[in-house]
């Protein structure tokens, strides 16, 4: 499909729920993507992207970073405590914030090392055991301690049960984040952004669509 489509579908959808374009950003998901697939979708002038795993993407992007300006890093996966101070050296963004001991962590290394990466809290909208994140009735005190901490909440994530109609879960987060006062909406992915566009997404992870199928032999 590419990039270019991509963006175009992105940017209808937001005309045609009269949104700007601009007002979503599209995070290209390049998580065990070959480099040369990266290196390709950066050469097209693309300079925010998404990894899930801290180690990997230390792997990769420093070098990418030297070549390419302008980069911006997003950590869409889960984050283990012990590896906070990494991913606050490495990402911009952190879009899964989802416990109070994480947040705490992510407090205390930002005091010490004076800078913060922009954070959203995750919400497990669907309850999915499997799955990170607050639950949506514990969203609004989770978010409370979050800001009485310091931290920079930016917005809330979610990725909904794969077998439940997405822009159910879409509009549960946005309502969550309107009484909360938070603008950011990170939901959306290759199969339903558009979906998620129509329900207020700021920021859509986009993946396979973008560098194709991923290959995890």
């Amino acid at each position: 499909m590419g990039l270019m489509e991509i963006k175009n579908r992105i940017k209808d959808e937001a005309v045609r729920v009269g949104r700007a374009p601009e007002s979503v950003q599209l995070i290209a998901v390049s998580k065990v993507q070959p480099d040369e697939r990266v290196e390709a979708v950066l050469s097209e002038g693309h300079r925010v992207f998404g990894e899930n795993r801290v180690q990997e993407a230390a792997g990769k992007w420093p070098a990418f970073k030297e070549k390419f300006d302008g980069v911006e890093l997003h950590l869409i996966g889960p984050l283990q405590t012990n590896k906070a101070r990494q991913a606050m050296d490495l990402f911009d963004v952190i879009h899964t914030v989802d416990r109070l001991k994480l947040a705490k962590a992510i407090a205390r290394l930002a005091e010490e090392m004076g800078h913060c990466p922009r954070l959203f809290i995750q919400v497990n909208t669907g309850e999915e055991p499997q799955k990170a994140g607050v639950s949506p009735a514990e969203a609004d005190e989770f978010i409370q301690e979050c800001r009485d901490l310091g931290l920079p909440i930016e917005g809330l994530m979610c990725i909904p049960p794969a077998d439940e109609e997405p822009s159910l879960h879409f509009a549960l987060l946005k309502k969550i984040a309107v009484r909360n006062g938070l603008e950011g909406l990170s939901m959306g992915m290759s199969g339903d952004f558009e979906t998620a566009i129509a329900q207020g997404a700021t920021h859509v992870r986009v993946g396979s669509a973008i560098f194709g199928e991923r290959d995890y032999h």
